[in-house]
């Protein structure tokens, strides 16, 4: 391709509205524009980028024996509202009437679909196992909808599902997919974890992530290095902690009420009483679909709110409004307490919690807190459970060693789905006695966009991308120094039709540009061989820069030619 001719536009200033590299770089090097808050289109050399990525996929897909359809992207209600999750998708669902006032979605998740077109063309086990999967556009409408392709309202996604006659049927498939996946990552050359993940809306019995290692990732990840144990966050187990001989032996002290004016925030009370944050227990109240709930977790911990959502499968949770709080608790917020809570609302307590003694907690009354309160002793739960995050140093729950944390980007998820939709959609098969039973499903998951993203995330530096040359838009640049002279554009053609002829994708740059704005651009858009045609065409030499190393070397046109098939073949 001629640079001449490409249609793209390069920026040398950062976005104002892009955070992290992934979303800096994407837009700087014309990868993509932004259409409108969680929206964007992909420009050519975006989209070239893109379809390696999706080719790769797709590969991986078709040697694991899955078969590729597509499936629409718009939708009927009927089949999320018999599969139950119509509402449990809640505001992220774009719902939308046709003419005739008919309700459809734009497709979140296409678990629904898949399950209905098996069901009306499986019946036999004969036929089974199954995987299918499409590489189609999804619709989420993100409260926030941040980091580029990484958060966005509209994506595309390679969704495959696998259908099978009991449960050790899906673990095969399961692990198929499983293999499948670290392939296809370990092409692209991400540096990956696999993580226990919550299988949220899609349900089932059990779940795991791929997530690519990123400081900027905007999910947490707990693991162990002894044993090779990892969760996401929300995922992570905390168990009940030991408790030492000397808080066994502590004496419970009499409740004290103390005056804490204008006191709200666990910051504010460990400056007050001049204690530490493990002498608190905070309270905090959340309305879940309508119900309001009182979480408890020690003051220096985060609750959990995908753990504490899942007790009540959760559609819909948000923190209690203020008036909520003032009416139940009798005080404004950051007064909050367990004691005779229970008998309006619900009481959930962390196990952590469970184990303390003589801990400080709100006193249902503005300006007061209550010193040295028990649980049992004091005021009663409605459950005790673990509803916090997990924190570095926290025991591992397989071998109890010290727990990591590092933040990761989610690329790849994988369910087993069990028969939730199967058995919800009438998706069935006669068995070999000529009974009916429900089909086994798994559910497997890759974010095309946001795994480009997570490339460059891992694959950048101050100059620009540094694509692997698997994923590489382009895998070479030929840039001439000088377009007016005969001699270097004769060396340039010559070098760029010969790499043509091999079917590899190739740039000339032909503008009347500055050496140095070609190399810029060159090194921002990540090409990973560039052949600098110059002052020494004349004897046939070039210089030949390898993006990922920085290593630079004079060279023949043919060795040039050939170091670029070798970097494709590499």
């Amino acid at each position: 391709m001629r640079v001449s001719r490409l249609f793209m536009a390069t920026q040398r200033e950062v976005p104002s509205d892009a955070e992290i590299p992934s979303h800096q770089l994407m837009l700087r090097a014309g990868l993509m524009r932004k259409v409108a808050s969680g929206i964007y289109s992909f420009m050519p050399v975006g989209m070239k980028a893109y379809r390696n990525i999706e080719n790769i996929v797709r590969e991986e897909m078709d040697k694991a024996g899955a078969q590729e359809l597509i499936m629409p992207a718009v939708l009927p209600a009927e089949v999320y509202m018999a599969s139950g999750r119509w509402e449990k998708f809640g505001p992220e669902m774009f719902r939308l009437l046709d003419r005739g006032g008919r309700q459809f979605c734009l497709g979140p998740t296409h678990e629904e679909p898949f399950t209905e077109a098996v069901r009306d063309t499986i019946k036999s086990y004969k036929q089974l196992p199954v995987t299918l999967y499409q590489i189609q556009h999804k619709y989420r409408d993100e409260k926030r909808p941040r980091f580029g392709v990484m958060r966005s309202r509209e994506f595309v996604m390679k969704d495959a599902y696998s259908f099978d006659v009991d449960e050790a049927g899906l673990d095969v498939s399961y692990q198929t997919m499983y293999k499948a996946y670290c392939s296809t990552f370990d092409r692209l050359g991400l540096d990956y974890i696999i993580v226990d993940a919550d299988s949220g809306a899609m349900g089932g019995s059990g779940s795991q992530e791929f997530m690519v290692k990123s400081i900027v990732g905007e999910d947490a990840i707990c693991y162990c290095s002894a044993c090779n144990y990892a969760a996401n966050e929300e995922k992570a187990q905390c168990g009940v902690p030991e408790v030492s001989d000397d808080v066994k032996n502590e004496a419970l002290l009499d409740v004290e009420k103390i005056y804490t004016p204008n006191v709200h925030t666990i910051e504010e009370l460990i400056e007050f009483t001049k204690s530490g944050p493990e002498a608190f227990v905070k309270t905090i109240l959340y309305n879940i679909d309508g119900k309001i709930v009182a979480a408890m977790v020690r003051g220096d911990r985060d609750i959990n709110e995908t753990k504490l959502g899942n007790l009540y499968d959760a559609t819909e949770m948000t923190l209690a409004a203020f008036d909520d709080v003032e009416r139940i608790t009798g005080a404004k917020v950051g007064f909050a307490g367990p004691i005779n809570l229970k008998e309006k609302i619900d009481v959930i307590v962390d196990n952590e919690v469970s184990v303390m003694k003589n801990f400080i907690v709100g006193a249902c009354e503005t300006d007061y807190h209550l010193k040295n309160v028990n649980i049992d002793r004091d005021f009663e739960a409605t459950k005790v459970c673990d509803i916090r995050n997990a924190v570095e140093g926290d025991k591992c729950p397989k071998c109890g060693k010290p727990l990591s944390m590092c933040r990761g980007v989610e690329v790849g998820h994988i369910f087993k789905l069990g028969t939730k939709y199967s058995s919800a959609l009438n998706c069935n098969y006669l068995d070999k006695d000529g009974k009916e039973n429900p089909m086994v499903m798994g559910c497997y998951g890759i974010g095309v966009g946001r795994t480009m993203a997570a490339v460059i995330e891992q694959y950048n530096d101050e100059d620009g991308i540094k694509w692997p040359v698997n994923v590489a838009p382009y895998k070479a640049s030929v840039i001439p120094t000088k377009i007016n002279d005969e001699e270097i554009m004769g060396l340039s053609e010559k070098i760029y039709a010969a790499i043509c002829d091999k079917n590899i994708d190739v740039l000339i740059d032909d503008r009347n540009e500055r050496p140095g704005v070609k190399f810029k651009d060159a090194d921002l858009i990540g090409i990973p061989v560039r052949i600098t045609v110059g002052r020494r065409a004349s004897e046939d030499i070039v210089e030949v820069k390898y993006r990922a190393t920085g290593e630079v070397k004079e060279m023949t046109s043919a060795e040039a030619i050939q170091a670029v098939l070798d970097a494709v073949k590499a």
